[in-house]
Order: structure tokens, then C-alpha cells, then sequence
């Protein structure tokens, strides 16, 4: 009876109805909406800071984080390649790099950027320069003077594919070690910085360059989900006992990105409750309306022996419905809008040079998170109900005689 009652009552005044559900249905697209665009900002920071060299798990020398130097290489990875072996899971991903700073030049510029060799192979399962050639092509495992640079980059230099870029930096014996490579391949990123700041050449070139002989500078990890770092880095903490080696996940190599993860969760936290405040002020003001036009009903109800506790049970089942109905369509606009853009994303190039301080692709594309849309639901249903209950106690509360009097 009260869900039959409850249900003809709110399409009484059409009008009124219209008016609460475009509020809760704005208010759960408007938290769905924007809780999918801040997940999909977070999720390509992550990505992109994960795939620009970084990894889910990364191991150097002690000491080769704050004094990123020649002397803070390892000398032994054969022992560190052992235990990840045997503690990494099968589906684990891991390659060696010499990092060094390096001073480029040409006929015309010069600048400073981070020289990195790599493991072809193994580097394009890992990374994102297996994918970002643009022009040229990919570095070959016996490319001894083969590099590849990023676009922009090119353009400062004014150079091109096949044409030589000297490479200078300090060596093992802290002597000036310079070559000549030439250009092979030429790539794009996600960030200009990126793109202006590595050079890749082969692991053995950078080694011979820098009498290295087998030394590495790092090795990155990546597994088939950033949940289990925490976890892996554990199990190579206890395996690598020795204090010679520091291992680090990509929350403590991506400071500034996982604070950003962080305030991005209190902000659409904060978005659900000025939403619910917005739309929770709507619903009490219409329902209180509703309730002092329908006081003579009321009124003629506990005349005829109705309690109080009924009328309640009443209006708050006319809330549910709206809220019910709200909360359905709001998801479905929602998920819609969602959708829709998730397949060319929102373009902001025009704040890219901004974007990039962050660690943020200028084209945005929103990711759909169940938790977020059901943390959003629950937050209207529960305290939509909540602010109901106000005009539902005030309607409980009219006496036949205040009904008999009110015109």
C-alpha cells in the first residue's frame, strides 16, 4: 500500500517531480562524471610516469639515488639478476641501464640531458621508447654508434635522421669520455620534457664509451600490476640482504605524483559532499513544499487513525522513489558521458606546459571506477533519506485541527 500511495503521489504535481529529480540527477551525473575524469587523469599520470623509464620497481647501488654518479654503479648485477629469478613472479618484466648526465652537441647547439643505455629488447617490453619512434627507426642490439633522440630535441638542434650528435661525459676514471653517434631513430612522448631530456643508445656502446665493462646504473621492473609492488619490493629486500643495494617502488620514485594521487582522492571526496549539500538543500525545500500543500491530507489521515510513525514511513517512501529514479538516470548520463569521451579524451593543449609540471598528458581521457560510482550512489540514496526525514517528521507532526484551519 505505501509503495502504491507513495507512487501515484509523486506524479500528483509533475511539476515538483520534475524539479527533484533534474537536481539528483545532475548531482550523480555531475560526481560521476567528475570522479571518472580525475580517475583518468591519475591513472595516465601514473602510466605515463611508470612508462617514462621509472617502472613499478626499480634497484640501484646505495647511494645512486642522491648521487646519481659513475662510483654508484653496480658491479655485480649477475647477483642481483639471480634472486630476481628466483622472487619475481613469471610474468615479471625487467631490464639493466646505464644512466649517466651527458652534454650533447653539434655544429650548431649544445645542451645537457640524461644519456641512457639500454637493452633493446628487453627495454621495448618495459618502456615507452619501444613504441615512441616517430621517424627513423628502433635501435638494434649491435648498434654501437646508433642513438636515438626525441623530436624536440631535433628541432633545437636543427638536425635530422643521419646526422651526428656528439655525446660528452665523465667516465670511470673521471675523465672527460666523448663519442659521435649517429642518429637512427627520432621519438615522440606524451611530455615535451621527455622528449628533450633522454638520448637512448645501446647498453654496450654506453659501457665501452664509459669504460663501464659489465657495471649497470639500475634495473627496472615492471609487473602486471602496480598492487604488487609493494609486495615484490618486499621479497627483494629480504633476498638482496646485502647494504650495498637500495630498492625503491614507484610511489617513492614518483613523489610529487603520488601526492597528487592523494589530493585527488580528498577532492572528489570533496566534490561528493558539495554536490550532496547542493542537491541535499533542493530536495528539502521541494519536499517541505510538498508537505505544507498536502497538510489537510495529512491532517484528514491521522483523524482517521493513522499514526505518525506511518506518515513518516510514507513520505520517506516517496523519497526513495525519486531518489531511485534520480540515481538511475544520473548513472546513465553519466556512463554515457563517460563513454563517449573515453575514446578521444578531452583535448587541453592548450594547458600541455602546465599539464607537464604534473606529470599529465595534455589529452585527458576519463576512466570509470565502480567504487566511485558506488560511493556516489550510496552518498545520495543514504543521505537523501537522511534529509528527508526533516519534512517527513514535520508532516507527522500536523493535527487535524491545524489541518482543519489551514487554507
Amino acid at each position: 500500500m505505501y509503495f502504491k500511495l507513495a507512487w501515484r503521489n509523486i506524479w500528483r504535481a509533475p511539476r515538483r517531480t520534475a524539479v527533484i529529480l533534474i537536481a539528483v540527477i545532475i548531482g550523480v551525473w555531475s560526481m560521476a562524471f567528475l570522479g571518472a575524469l580525475m580517475r583518468g587523469i591519475s591513472d595516465q599520470m601514473v602510466r605515463n610516469g611508470i612508462a617514462t623509464l621509472t617502472g613499478h620497481i626499480q634497484i640501484h647501488h646505495k647511494g645512486y639515488r642522491s648521487d646519481p654518479v659513475i662510483e654508484n654503479n653496480m658491479a655485480k648485477p649477475s647477483v642481483i639478476e639471480k634472486v630476481m629469478r628466483d622472487v619475481l613472479p613469471a610474468d615479471a618484466l625487467w631490464t639493466s641501464r646505464v644512466r649517466v648526465n651527458a652534454v650533447a652537441s653539434n655544429a650548431r647547439h649544445s645542451s645537457g640531458l640524461t644519456l641512457v643505455g639500454i637493452h633493446p629488447l628487453s627495454e621495448a617490453r618495459i618502456s615507452f621508447i619501444g613504441e615512441a619512434i616517430s621517424q627513423g627507426r628502433y635501435l638494434k642490439p649491435n648498434d654501437v654508434l646508433g642513438i636515438v633522440i626525441g623530436k624536440v630535441l631535433a628541432e633545437d638542434f636543427e638536425t635530422e635522421l643521419g646526422k651526428k650528435l656528439v655525446l660528452m661525459s665523465q667516465d670511470k676514471d673521471q675523465e672527460i669520455a666523448s663519442r659521435a653517434f649517429r642518429i637512427v631513430g627520432i621519438f615522440t612522448a606524451e611530455m615535451e620534457a621527455t622528449e628533450k631530456r633522454f638520448a637512448f643508445v645501446t647498453i654496450s656502446a654506453a659501457q665501452e664509451m664509459l669504460g663501464l665493462n659489465k657495471e649497470i646504473s639500475e634495473i627496472s621492473i615492471k609487473l602486471s600490476s602496480y598492487k604488487e609492488a609493494n609486495t615484490v619490493a618486499y621479497g627483494l629486500r629480504s633476498a638482496l640482504w646485502s647494504s650495498d643495494y637500495e630498492i625503491h617502488t614507484w610511489q617513492e620514485l614518483l613523489p610529487l605524483v603520488t601526492a597528487v594521487l592523494g589530493m585527488y582522492d580528498g577532492f572528489i571526496f570533496l566534490w561528493f559532499l558539495v554536490v550532496f549539500i547542493a542537491m541535499g538543500f533542493g530536495i528539502v525545500n521541494t519536499t517541505l513544499m510538498a508537505v505544507f500543500e498536502r497538510m489537510r491530507e495529512f491532517g484528514l489521515l491521522k483523524a482517521l487513525g493513522m499514526k505518525p510513525w506511518w506518515i513518516v514511513r510514507q513520505v520517506l517512501t516517496e523519497s526513495f522513489f525519486l531518489l531511485v529514479i534520480g540515481i538511475i538516470i544520473g548513472n546513465g548520463i553519466g556512463l554515457w558521458t563517460v563513454s563517449a569521451l573515453s575514446s578521444n579524451g578531452i583535448d587541453l593543449s592548450s594547458l600541455a606546459k602546465g599539464m607537464e609540471f604534473v606529470g599529465m598528458s595534455h589529452i585527458i581521457y576519463p576512466a570509470f571506477y565502480a567504487k566511485d560510482m558506488i560511493t556516489a550512489n550510496l552518498v545520495v540514496f543514504v543521505l537523501g533519506l537522511l534529509v528527508s526525514l526533516y519534512p517527513a517528521i514535520k508532516a507527522a507532526r500536523f493535527t487535524p485541527l491545524q489541518a482543519m484551519t489551514h487554507t
